[in-house]
């Protein structure tokens, strides 16, 4: 691992910090930056995460889907965890410790904030991290990129209706525009976006190999 890898989580704190001290120093440029957004998804948030997410998008390679069936315990082991496991237990932690744990110490509407925060982080599975803990294991590359494109596209169609659903259960409004519009942004462009360059990268390839040969 190069050295910039190896100290992420480093570089992970040093940007928190950051973030909070500007913060405290520039009030007004952050809550100009926090007005830009739409039902409550902030653009220039949703612009930095497309920067992290669209080169691993890239990387998804749909006609790996074929081999979906040559390695079956993994893959339905990954969807049962990410799909009817950690949704439901984000969610009951959530209540278990906002609601009676810690209900002397948080107010009822930031504890409200705080479930919701739980659910949306239990039902979103990682897609970007996958790739590097794979690597981190010296795990098999292919069959990655088969669970990572399984779960993407089950995303695409699993995660508002899940995440509706929990925040239901919690009594926590279902803002229906912003799931919808998250799942756009997040999910269903970069992904696009992602095949579009994969496939026109793979033609360029096809068309220099057909020309040097």
């Amino acid at each position: 691992m190069g050295f910039f890898e190896r100290y992420l989580s480093v570089w992970v704190g040093l940007c928190i910090a950051a973030g909070v001290g500007l913060g405290y120093v520039f009030p007004s440029v952050f809550e100009a930056i926090a007005a830009i957004e739409y039902a409550h998804v902030n653009l220039i948030v949703a612009l930095l995460i497309w920067l992290m997410i669209y080169p691993m998008m890239v990387q998804i390679d749909f006609s790996s889907l074929k081999h979906v069936g040559a390695k079956p315990k993994g893959l339905v082991l990954t969807l049962i965890i990410n799909w009817l496991i950690k949704p439901f237990t984000m969610a009951l932690l959530g209540w278990l410790f906002f609601r009676f744990i810690f209900a002397d110490w948080v107010d009822p509407q930031t504890a409200t904030e705080y479930i919701a925060g739980m659910i949306l982080l239990g039902v979103a599975p990682c897609t970007a991290m996958v790739f590097v803990w794979s690597h981190l294991t010296k795990g098999d590359a292919n069959y990655t990129l088969v669970q990572v494109s399984i779960n993407d596209l089950i995303m695409v169609v699993a995660f508002a209706p899940i995440t509706a659903m929990l925040l239901g259960v919690t009594n926590i409004t279902v803002p229906w525009d912003t799931l919808l519009l998250s799942v756009v942004l997040y999910v269903v462009l970069p992904l696009l976006a992602g095949y579009i360059t994969r496939k026109h990268i793979e033609k360029k390839r096809k068309s220099c190999r057909y020309r040097f040969s």
